[in-house]
C-alpha cells in the first residue's frame, strides 16, 4: 500500500520564505550608473539593478523612456542621488508605483553649492553657503559620488534600506558593506598618497564642474569653463584663456555628455591637450584611479 507523507504547512512556508531572497532578487532602480556599482557591491546577487540614465546621456536633461517607466512599476526601491532630472521625475515615479520606496542618498551627506565660474584671479565663485540648500539662489552640486568618503556614508544607507526590505539576509548585506567600506578606505588612502606631493591648491581645468567634491577631498582646485550652465561668451573665453595660462594648464578635461567646443578652443589657444574624465563611468573605483592619475599629471 502506498504511504502518503504529509508535510506540515508551516514547514512548507518556512522553506519558501527562506529561499525567496535567492529566487527573487530585489528589484532596484537607480538614477546613474555609478550607483549600480554601489548597490551591487552590497546586494550582490540578491539584487537586480536597473539604471535610469543610460551611458552617454546627461542626468541634467534625461527623460525616461516608456520601457523604463514600465520596468519601474516592478521596482521595490529607487535610489535617488540629487541629479537634476529627479526633481521633475521622482513624483511621477511615485505616481507610477505607489509602493516604491524612494531613498534619496544625497540627504545622507552635506552638499556644497555648484561651482559656476571663476574670477579673474582664477579662484572659483560659489553661491554663499549661508543661503542654505532651500534658498532660491542655492544650486547644490549633485556630484557626491565622486568623493570616496561621501560614498562610504551613502553605502551605509544602501545597506540599511536593503536590510529593512530583506531582513532574512541581514548578515550578508552587513558583511558586503564591511568589504566595500574597506575597498573605499583603501582607494581613499591611495588617492591621498598620490596627491601628497601636489602643490597646495593645484588646479585642473574642466568643461563642466563635475569634480568639485573630488577636488575638495584631495586638496585640489577645479577650474570650470562652463558658466552657469552655459557656453562662455567671447569675452569670458578670453578671461578663461588668461586663467589657463596663468595656472599653466596642460590639459582640459571634458566628459562625453557635454560639448567639447569651448574646451577645444581654449586648448588650441594655449597648446593644451583635451582629455576625457567621465564622472558617470561604470567601474567607479577604476575610473577614479584613472581620473586621479590624469589630474595629478596635468595639475598646475
Amino acid at each position: 500500500m502506498k504511504v502518503i507523507r504529509i508535510i506540515p504547512i508551516f514547514l512548507v512556508l518556512t522553506v519558501m520564505l527562506a529561499g525567496r531572497g535567492y529566487a527573487d532578487p530585489l528589484q532596484i532602480t537607480v538614477s546613474i550608473v555609478p550607483q549600480k556599482y554601489f548597490v551591487e557591491k552590497i546586494g550582490a546577487d540578491l539584487v537586480q539593478v536597473n539604471v535610469m540614465v543610460r551611458p552617454g546621456s546627461s542626468p541634467a536633461t534625461y527623460e525616461p523612456q516608456p520601457r523604463q517607466m514600465a520596468q519601474l512599476s516592478r521596482a521595490e526601491i529607487y535610489y535617488a542621488i540629487g541629479v537634476p532630472f529627479e526633481r521633475a521625475w521622482l513624483p511621477r515615479f511615485k505616481g507610477a508605483n505607489a509602493d516604491l520606496n524612494i531613498v534619496d542618498l544625497s540627504r545622507e551627506v552635506v552638499r556644497v553649492p555648484m561651482q559656476d565660474h571663476v574670477h579673474h584671479s582664477g579662484e572659483p565663485k560659489h553661491v554663499p553657503m549661508d543661503k542654505g540648500e532651500h534658498h532660491d539662489n542655492f544650486i547644490a552640486d549633485p556630484h557626491i559620488w565622486l568623493s570616496p568618503p561621501l560614498v562610504r556614508v551613502m553605502a551605509m544607507k544602501i545597506r540599511d534600506t536593503l536590510i529593512e526590505k530583506d531582513p532574512v539576509h541581514e548578515s550578508l548585506y552587513r558583511n558586503n558593506y564591511i568589504k566595500f567600506a574597506a575597498e573605499i578606505d583603501s582607494l581613499d588612502t591611495e588617492l591621498l598618497k598620490l596627491f601628497s606631493d601636489a602643490p597646495r591648491g593645484a588646479g585642473f581645468m574642466v568643461y563642466h564642474p563635475s569634480w568639485g567634491y573630488f577636488a575638495r577631498s584631495y586638496g585640489l582646485r577645479q577650474i570650470p569653463i562652463e558658466i552657469e550652465g552655459k557656453e562662455p561668451s567671447p569675452k569670458e573665453m578670453g578671461e578663461l584663456i588668461e586663467i589657463a595660462r596663468k595656472n599653466s594648464v596642460s590639459a582640459i578635461f571634458i566628459q562625453p555628455q557635454f560639448s567639447r567646443k569651448s574646451a577645444e578652443a581654449i586648448a588650441s589657444s594655449i597648446g593644451a591637450a583635451v582629455l576625457v574624465a567621465d564622472p558617470l563611468a561604470e567601474d567607479w573605483a577604476e575610473n577614479l584611479r584613472n581620473a586621479a592619475a590624469a589630474f595629478h599629471k596635468n595639475a598646475g
